[in-house]
């Protein structure tokens, strides 16, 4: 009995830890260098040009404030395309945790299980790195809806991603204080989640001393 209480507890220890680490990262704000842009696209496909540096995962979907897709790479050499997270993850919660880096890498931190030992360990997920675009020196964009831009006539922008050697890394003002937000919090649902471990062992071995007791007495 004292054991089914104290799982009780440690299974509410969980959920609010998992709780704490939702409201570590309600928004992710990532500064783009001086010269570059985030790309999004509009209802035609078009590519547009934003500076809009509040992000969203919103439903799994990396987006902007107000919810246009932003654009990045999934993987080195794939094709431009929005950054989605696992729709498995995604309705299990664990994505709330998502971070973006000075590289332009959003991830997520979610629990995997090792098969052979049972042990929980945190897994770091990608979606995939963001776009970042310039234009040649001097050029005028030209006036679009709030805060997108197409590219002017006949002037193609270079597209790459944060700190390539063509872009400076991202810059995020919460950066310092997030990440420390961010690591232990991940390290206090980890200590909860071998806690809860523990007396899950300790209950399966007190229902095997008592099944031994039983078969004594018969």
């Amino acid at each position: 009995m004292l054991i089914a209480d104290a799982t009780a507890r440690a299974l509410e220890s969980v959920a609010s830890r998992e709780r704490d680490l939702a409201r570590v990262f309600p928004q992710m704000q990532s500064l783009t260098p001086p010269d570059a842009y985030f790309v999004t696209r509009d209802e035609t496909g078009r590519l547009l040009f934003t500076r809009n540096d509040s992000l969203f995962l919103r439903d799994g979907t990396l987006t902007d404030a107000n919810g246009r897709e932003i654009l990045g790479y999934r993987t080195a050499g794939s094709a431009l395309s929005p950054l989605r997270a696992d729709p498995v993850d995604l309705s299990l919660g664990v994505t709330a945790n998502a971070q973006i880096g000075p590289d332009g890498a959003v991830t997520y931190a979610r629990q995997a299980i090792d098969p052979r030992s049972g042990e929980r360990r945190l897994q770091y997920v990608s979606l995939g790195r963001l776009a970042v675009a310039r234009f040649p020196a001097g050029t005028r964009l030209p006036a679009g809806e709030g805060l997108y831009s197409a590219a002017p006539a006949g002037v193609a922008p270079h597209i790459g991603v944060p700190g390539d050697g063509n872009f400076a890394p991202l810059a995020s003002p919460l950066k310092q204080s997030r990440e420390g937000d961010l690591d232990l919090g991940l390290q206090r649902l980890q200590e909860a989640y071998l806690a809860l471990d523990a007396l899950r062992a300790a209950s399966s071995a007190q229902g095997s001393v008592q099944k031994t007791a039983m078969d004594l007495l018969k």
